[in-house]
């Protein structure tokens, strides 16, 4: 009880409460603008943040990252537009309701969902804070080096299909972060005697690049298109009793959202395809899946709403991020020198739970907002995307130039974002390169740490965890070989 009274004693700050408005109501109007998305919104708001105390800037972005689902299931719902990726799976079931007249009940059904998975996921992490406090000091250099590796390689193999090229950008982005001073000796790698590139490729003018830049080249090329909204009728707190009734539904896609943003690189959309699936397994209706099933829309989200509060546990116990979000929330915990990982939990619990409770109130904040202000956020959607692309592109270019007052960083991030414009072009992730700078840098520190403890190969995994973790590398590499070899055969028989 003295932990949660700490913890409340953070939040009640007024720049705090500022930060968790701003976050959480900025969230939902990014997210229910198709084009933008939470990854451009934080990209663009992380030099901003640096100036801030570690609670307000984080505060800032978990408001944006864990309530841009919510608004993201507006167009989905409405114009079967995914505000967000991860709401793609919303427009299967939600849009039917839309054609159907029942928007409104649609939009209800969506908030309320994404509200118990959102509440579910952080009360989970909450209880389990004290069992992470106790498992975290287990883990030294290899044991973190070891989940890194892992966390990479669960990365590469979630993008099915497209492992290999994945893998491709994922050592890319390690070979960025070589580049300029090394950690140790301070010695220059890959500099060419050039001074600017002794400080090496800052990660946030990649972000900004890949994520923000390119996105606004995207909504530049393309053209504008008229909206047409439907109607909405009939009452918003009529989701709160639809949901009710499907309370397996709700409690095993919000389990599945919890567990899968636990994993690193695997987060929303594993998450939703298990609920999803589960959802449609077990339905005593499964033909009104695809055509306006309830249990289908609360399976979808549900589930992506959980994954936010559970994707920090890798992030603050290990410091390693599970995806790109994460990974740019973790440049705002080393600008001020606050070391997510074990340390954190045994020193700074408070502050652990501060961010978990804060996610909490969001979740309020966002389904009051939403319930009373649906009607006018829905217009929204009608904003041109050349205009949303001009905003982009301006802000993503000040916040470059803000970091250190450098063009040659302006220039670095517009090739970057011609880059992620090509990949997006390709259908190609440009995800693979973040992680692999943030999980490179960390492996190669816990790496060299690591081995100035051991003799031989061996003595590196001779401690339990270490062990379990190279049993699970070497589990899910066979698992993916298998999986891949079964493509394959399949592939054959079919020919």
């Amino acid at each position: 009880m003295e932990l949660f009274f700490s913890a409340l004693d953070i939040l009640a700050r007024w720049d705090v409460i500022l930060a968790l408005l701003v976050g959480s109501l900025g969230g939902v109007l990014i997210g229910a603008i198709p084009g933008v998305g939470p990854a451009v919104a934080i990209a663009i708001l992380l030099p901003a943040t640096f100036s801030m105390d570690p609670i307000v800037g984080l505060t800032v972005l978990l408001g944006i990252y864990g309530s841009s689902m919510y608004g993201g299931a507006i167009p989905a719902i409405l114009i079967n537009t995914p505000g967000t990726a991860v709401n793609a799976l919303t427009t299967y079931d939600g849009y039917p309701l839309t054609q159907k007249g029942e928007a409104r009940r649609a939009l209800s059904l969506a908030y309320s969902a994404s509200f118990f998975g959102g509440v579910f996921s952080v009360v989970c992490l909450i209880l389990l804070a004290p069992v992470l406090a106790k498992i975290a000091p287990m883990f030294g250099s290899r044991e973190i080096f070891l989940a890194a590796l892992l966390g990479l390689i669960m990365v590469v193999i979630a993008h099915r299909g497209q492992a290999l090229i994945a893998a491709a950008l994922a050592c890319f982005g390690i070979f960025l972060n070589t580049i300029g001073l090394e950690p140790v000796k301070y010695s220059k790698r890959y500099t060419f005697d050039q001074s600017w590139l002794s400080s090496g490729v800052d990660l946030i003018v990649v972000v900004l690049g890949l994520f923000a830049i390119s996105q606004a080249i995207f909504l530049l090329q393309g053209e504008d298109e008229k909206v047409r909204l439907a109607k909405l009728k009939g009452g918003l707190f009529q989701g709160m009793k639809e949901l009710s009734r499907h309370p397996r539904v709700a409690a095993v896609s919000a389990s599945f959202g919890v567990l899968m943003g636990m994993i690193p690189g695997v987060g929303e959309f594993t998450a939703q395809f298990l609920s999803y699936t589960y959802a449609q397994r077990t339905s005593k209706k499964p033909e009104e899946f695809g055509h306006g099933s309830p249990e289908g829309l609360i399976a979808a989200e549900t589930s992506n709403n959980a994954v936010p509060a559970a994707a920090m546990v890798p992030l603050l116990a290990l410091g390693i991020p599970g995806e790109a979000l994460t990974a740019m929330m973790l440049s705002v915990f080393y600008v001020h020198n606050v070391v997510p990982g074990p340390q954190l939990f045994q020193n700074d619990m408070p502050f652990v739970v501060a961010l978990y409770l804060a996610l909490l109130m969001l979740n309020l904040l966002v389904l009051v907002f939403l319930l009373f202000a649906s009607g006018q956020l829905i217009k929204v959607v009608k904003i041109p995307n050349r205009f949303l692309g001009v905003c982009i592109l301006t802000l993503s270019f000040v916040g470059v130039y803000s970091l250190r007052n450098s063009f040659t960083d302006c220039l670095i991030a517009a090739c970057f974002g011609v880059f992620g414009f090509v990949l997006k072009r390709l259908d190609l992730p440009a995800v693979p390169i973040v992680l692999g700078m943030v999980l490179g840098g960390i492996m190669e520190v816990k790496l060299r740490a690591g081995m100035a403890r051991v003799k031989t190969p061996f003595d590196f995994i001779d401690r339990p965890v270490a062990m379990i973790l190279f049993l699970m590398i070497i589990g899910v590499l066979a698992l993916h070989i298998r999986f891949v070899l079964g493509e394959r055969r399949k592939r054959k028989e079919t020919k």
